[in-house]
Order: structure tokens, then sequence, then C-alpha cells
């Protein structure tokens, strides 16, 4: 009995230390090469793969300059004073994965984008990332961005939950001009 024990607390220590490690993103330069990819995909953005996506590469470009956007600019306007760190059973699960399930999700309003998305749109997002992005690090490490699911995140999870979005659909892109 003893050893089953000492087995679910090593298993138990072993996961939170993955998820104090996975938690935060700290590095500067976090979104450079995500932010790269997605200029490359600039030519690729009327693709469209309906047994992967219902939607263009275009419409994941888009939507996902406009959460970078619409988040850092979020972070930058909230109240490090206010923020309030709770326990959130999905953002764990998220943001020690690394995952987030495909077409579970549902995108609020403000980052949907258009029905017609143009390819200066897309460079005017891109370069507003950018500079959004880089005002981050300055940022009050409890600078926050309360999420629809996840609830407040403080800068550093922010940025976490920025990179696994954002990857989320580069991946969804990837598949959909592989096939």
């Amino acid at each position: 009995m003893k050893k089953i024990l000492l087995a679910i607390i090593a298993i138990i220590a072993v996961l939170l230390l993955c998820y104090t490690l996975n938690n935060r993103e700290s590095d500067v330069d976090f979104l450079e090469g995500q932010l790269e990819q997605i200029g490359q995909h600039f030519d690729q953005r009327t693709v469209i793969n309906q047994e992967v996506s219902s939607v263009t590469v275009a419409w994941h470009l888009d939507h996902m300059l406009k959460t970078i956007n619409n988040v850092s600019q979020s972070l930058e306007r909230s109240d490090p004073n206010t923020f309030e760190s709770s326990f959130n059973i999905q953002q764990v699960v998220v943001h020690t994965t690394g995952i987030i399930p495909r077409g579970v999700a549902k995108s609020p309003k403000s980052v949907l984008p258009p029905d017609v998305i143009l390819l200066d749109s897309l460079k005017l997002q891109l370069a507003s990332a950018r500079k959004n992005l880089s005002k981050i690090e300055g940022l009050d490490e409890n600078a926050f961005y309360a999420h629809t699911v996840f609830d407040n995140l403080d800068r550093d999870q922010t940025r976490r939950f920025l990179e696994i979005h954002t990857n989320h659909h580069l991946k969804i892109i990837a598949d959909i001009i592989k096939k």
C-alpha cells in the first residue's frame, strides 16, 4: 500500500512540475517564429480543404492575428492591481499539454474574420502583432487577460496561451495545405 501511495505522490509531483514549467512563457521572442510562418502562408490564403477545416487558410491567418492583437491590447489595458488568480482545470490541461482540441472551442465575435479577407489587411495585422507583442515584456507581471474559458491569465500565462493558440492554427493550416 505504501508503494502505491508513493507512486501516486510521485505522479502528482511530476504533473505539478510539468504544469509549473509549462504554465508560463517568458521568452522575449516567444512568437517570432510563428509570426514568420504566418507571413509565409499569405500566398496560400485561398487554399481550403473541407476535410480539415470548413474555412480557408486566410480565415485562420486573420483569426490568429486578431487574437494576438486583441489579447495583447487587452493585456496592456488591464489594471494589474485588480488581477485575481484562480484555479482552472481547463487552463491547467491546455497550458500543460500545449494542445487545444480541434473543433471544441468557439471563437468570440471580436476575433472572427470578416467574410472577405484582404492581403493588405493581413499584412497590417501582422505588423501590428509585432508591435503589440514587443510591448508585452514591459508590462507588469500581473497585467492580465480575462479569457472566456480560462479565467484571468497573468502576463506570462497570456503569452503561453497565445503561443498555444497560434500553434494550434498553424497546425490546422499545415494540414489544410498538406492534403
